[in-house]
């Protein structure tokens, strides 16, 4: 899993569909969300867009209405307060916390959300289909791009790795 992050690279151009690429044990990888998507067996349907530090501009996101649902206590809700998780109920906490461990991974504290974990958080609690395989190529090119970062998807990169015959024998799993 190291050896791919420390070899990964964007390979997409401007117009072209969002790709990466690695090399691993002198095997190149070669991912698009189609191709994880078929790798993965799911879906690689759904909304394309994701932000991390901004808002997303999707059709029927305000992010008033999400915060309202979030924080409905709160009657000072504004897109540019501080997100805590101290204040959501136990119920937005659990979907917090599974964005952040299998969704998003991400190192350091769990203390506040992310306008990004925000909008996921919309999308299930809308039931509004996200393509899972982009959000997983983006996330993977946010973390090796970041200096303080965890190296997420080990589990499925294992998959990835299986799908292009790379040997892994001998390869020793760590946390």
């Amino acid at each position: 899993v190291k050896y791919f992050y420390s070899n990964l690279k964007m390979v997409s151009a401007q117009n072209e569909e969002f790709a990466i690429t690695s090399v691993v044990k002198g095997q190149r990888i070669y991912l698009d969300a189609r191709i994880l998507a078929s790798i993965l067996h799911i879906p690689h349907t759904g909304i394309y867009v994701f932000e991390h530090k901004k808002w997303s501009e999707v059709e029927g996101f305000h992010p008033n209405q999400i915060l309202s649902i979030l924080y409905p206590n709160d009657p000072n809700i504004h897109p540019s307060m501080a997100l805590t998780t101290n204040r959501l109920s136990v119920d937005h906490r659990l979907l917090h916390h599974l964005i952040v461990h299998q969704i998003l991974p991400t190192g350091g504290g769990y203390a506040k959300l992310s306008r990004m974990q925000v909008f996921i958080m919309w999308c299930i609690l809308s039931k509004i289909e996200f393509c899972f395989p982009l959000l997983l190529l983006k996330t993977m090119v946010r973390a090796f791009s970041q200096k303080k970062s965890v190296l997420p998807y080990g589990s499925i990169l294992t998959l990835v790795f299986l799908h292009y015959h790379i040997p892994l024998e001998g390869e020793i799993s760590t946390k």
